[in-house]
């Protein structure tokens, strides 16, 4: 069973004004399957993205000393609107301009993740749905950004369907581990971008982590769930994923001027204390209009408060990881490796 039928009318992604012309001045390019360059071009909302297609990029270990696998962080909320696909990807960009080599894993069918650092999510692309239904190489699935240390696994509707033709498969909710497990030594962080249900996506995304954030909007609705979401997080740990730990709640989309969100902060830290981080991401039309020219609020406007709120969440993930510069733990340094 398939699903590609389903993105027949999102085939408009695919179609790009200006094919032939060559914009050196809007980023690097990627790679063909043919091996010829694919320069990026303007976007039907004026955002520079890069073409699609079965990417031939292999991401190398440094040599300076063994690989270690990358930490998987899975950015998840059942509650949509919240701002999971704003956190994962301005957190990625954000540790990516740190030093890290970071890979994010869009794993929306909506693709969000995927536009937002400027790429297209075509319906004929080679993209994380061919890796997990019909096991794929997930090496070919990696996207180059124009963000330097940043690479992405696209999603597309495709992923719509991915559920249901999940269901039959063996282990299926350890899917996700195992098309990871093979690239894993070959990035810092990988960062994954949930649904907003607690489906078998999800189920997978943190299967497969190591630690998982959740962002939580600073309004009421958004804390009706939370309780089921931790109870999930408890029960794959108990089940499937042993070294599951909830890294972290981030308050997103704050208004400080209302007491409504004062009220929610105090609310969310009585539940959950130090789990929750100090950096509070602020409401911002910024933050808002960055995905809409396929760019990281860190890119888009590095300057502003959205930006320097992401910048400070990335020093409290990987003071909780316990990462130093090089994306290695101080214990994996004491040991005298490399």
């Amino acid at each position: 069973m398939t699903v590609r039928g389903i993105g027949t009318w999102y085939r408009y992604w695919s179609r790009r004004s200006g094919v032939n012309e060559h914009h050196p001045a809007e980023g690097p390019v990627d790679a063909s399957p043919e091996g010829q360059s694919a320069p990026l071009t303007s976007s039907p909302i004026g955002a520079p993205t890069a073409s699609h297609g079965r990417a031939a990029f292999h991401v190398e270990p440094p040599v300076s000393q063994p690989p270690r696998p990358a930490t998987i962080l899975t950015v998840a909320n059942q509650k949509g609107g919240v701002g999971k696909t704003t956190t994962a990807v301005s957190l990625a960009a954000a540790l990516a301009e740190l030093g890290f080599r970071v890979l994010l894993v869009d794993l929306d069918p909506q693709g969000n993740a995927t536009s937002g650092v400027g790429l297209r999510a075509r319906v004929e692309a080679y993209t994380i749905y061919d890796a997990l239904v019909e096991e794929g190489d997930i090496g070919e699935t990696i996207e180059v950004t124009a963000i330097p240390n940043l690479y992405v696994v696209p999603a597309n509707l495709d992923l719509a369907g991915a559920e249901i033709e999940l269901v039959s498969a063996f282990n299926r909710e350890q899917k996700l581990r195992r098309v990871l497990d093979p690239i894993r030594p070959a990035f810092d962080l990988i960062i994954v971008d949930c649904p907003p249900s607690l489906g078998l996506l999800t189920v997978n995304a943190l299967s497969a982590g190591d630690g998982v954030i959740v962002p939580i909007q600073c309004e009421y609705f958004a804390l009706e769930g939370l309780g089921a979401l931790r109870r999930n997080t408890d029960l794959i740990r108990a089940q499937l994923n042993p070294s599951l730990q909830i890294v972290g709640f981030v308050l997103t989309m704050l208004d400080a001027r209302t007491r409504l969100s004062q009220q929610v902060v105090e609310e969310v830290r009585t539940h959950f204390g130090d789990l929750v981080f100090n950096t509070r991401i602020p409401r911002s039309v910024r933050l808002a209009e960055a995905p809409g020219f396929g760019q990281p609020i860190t890119v888009f406007d590095p300057a502003s408060r959205g930006a320097m709120a992401y910048r400070r969440l990335a020093d409290e993930v990987l003071q909780r990881l316990d990462l130093n510069a090089n994306g290695h733990s101080q214990e994996h340094l004491q040991e005298g490796v490399g």
